[in-house]
């Protein structure tokens, strides 16, 4: 049996996320403490990972070193309200192996913990060469600097030379598509 850990602090869509995954052959362990993550995963030994960017006052790219370094075969899947290129690089950079933004169905989900998924590789026409949008270029940007400052609004803004309740009207617009429509 595939044994998923889900890490995350909202204790209600944790719930929603187990029990739709135990429907597909998982058998899953919630925890939604930070602290705790490394002590349960050692203990449970999971087969896949779940793992929320934002934990309370703890960031889940935090943990993706240490938890992949306790199991390096583990499938781990960082799932974030907060979707950017910026986060999603470094995700993968530290060891995630898959980056996925909330909401998120069900299909989507179990592709992203398929171990298969990951052996396919880009086709030529499967790959977008068409460029960004400038709107969505700024909110890339944004969220790179963003990140940068560690989720610091007023040094983002600072840096950025905007003031920071425009930054803030800025961050709380959803992105737009590469299409030129809102995502």
């Amino acid at each position: 049996m595939k044994r998923l850990l889900i890490i995350e602090d909202d204790q209600a869509l944790a719930n929603i996320l187990a029990r739709r995954l135990s429907r597909h052959g998982f058998e899953c362990r919630l925890i939604h403490d930070a602290s705790d993550v490394l002590l349960v995963a050692r203990e449970f030994r999971p087969s896949h990972i779940l793992l929320d960017m934002k934990l309370a006052e703890a960031n889940g790219l935090g943990l993706i070193v240490p938890l992949r370094n306790l199991l390096p075969k583990v499938t781990l899947v960082l799932l974030t309200g907060y979707a950017s290129i910026a986060t999603a690089v470094e995700a993968i950079r530290l060891g995630a192996d898959n980056y996925l933004a909330k909401p998120v169905d069900t299909q989507t989900l179990l592709t992203a913990l398929d171990m298969d998924s990951h052996s396919h590789t880009l086709q030529e026409d499967e790959v977008d060469d068409s460029p960004l949008n400038p709107k969505r270029l700024e909110w890339e940007h944004i969220q790179q600097v963003l990140n940068a400052n560690q989720g610091n609004v007023s040094a983002t803004a600072r840096q950025l030379g905007m003031h920071r309740r425009t930054l803030q009207r800025k961050l709380l617009k959803k992105p737009v598509g590469e299409g030129g429509q809102v995502k």
